[in-house]
């Protein structure tokens, strides 16, 4: 069985004396091995978490895909939502009394942009920008982020999110939402029904996601300002 060559041994004979050390950044980490025996790298079977270098502690890996995977899950629905703002309705059937274009189309297009500044802001539960804030911003630009200041809102965000787009179809035209049970929207065909359904379905998980990665966030803050090993 090929072993991996110790930090810091001296390997000597005759000819040669030859000093291997681990790199930077691999003091203590009994997992690398820089080189088998012939000089071949070893291969890779399992994948550690991605290296985070910009917060204090170690993020979960669910936590770093879950946070970057949010503005990929609404970007569906926020295109499918994109021609309402010219009355065009995707196969919905609806009454008249569609709002003008000075309403409809400041109104879906900044509704379809907010959606995805708020899931890009939730990679802050991850990232070291949501642990002390980016320079460049206005009197708190270097500061460290309290962390109530972030848990709060994003609990509260993802609470109501949760409340307003994550429900069970239930038949019948209807859906049980947390507040209660709400008539669906009908459609001109079933073709137009599965499109709205892939392109919304994903948002029922905005709310909780950004509630876990709120939990996740608090814990690793709270584990480092009481100084417990990572």
């Amino acid at each position: 069985m090929d072993q991996c060559v110790p930090s810091a041994m001296i390997v000597a004979d005759e000819r040669v004396s030859t000093v291997r050390r681990r790199p930077p950044g691999h003091e203590g980490d009994s997992s690398f091995c820089p080189l088998r025996e012939g000089g071949a790298m070893p291969p890779t079977i399992l994948h550690m978490a991605p290296p985070v270098s910009d917060t204090e502690r170690p993020v979960p890996r669910w936590a770093m895909r879950l946070a970057h995977a949010l503005p990929l899950l609404l970007l569906p629905s926020c295109l499918w939502r994109l021609p309402f703002a010219l009355h065009f309705e995707m196969g919905q059937i609806q009454g008249p009394g569609m709002p003008s274009y000075w309403v409809s189309i400041p109104y879906v297009l900044g509704l379809s942009v907010f959606s995805e500044l708020t899931a890009l802001l939730a990679i802050g539960l991850v990232r070291g920008w949501g642990e002390v804030a980016p320079a460049w911003l206005p009197f708190i630009g270097g500061k460290r982020v309290r962390r109530l200041a972030a848990v709060v809102p994003a609990v509260v965000g993802g609470l109501i999110l949760t409340l307003l787009f994550t429900g069970v179809p239930i038949g019948d035209g209807r859906e049980l939402m947390l507040y209660g049970i709400i008539e669906t929207v009908e459609y001109a065909s079933g073709a137009w029904q599965a499109l709205a359904t892939v392109c919304i379905a994903p948002t029922a998980l905005w709310g909780p996601i950004v509630v876990a990665l709120a939990v996740a966030y608090h814990r690793r803050r709270a584990a480092g300002r009481m100084g417990v090993p990572a």
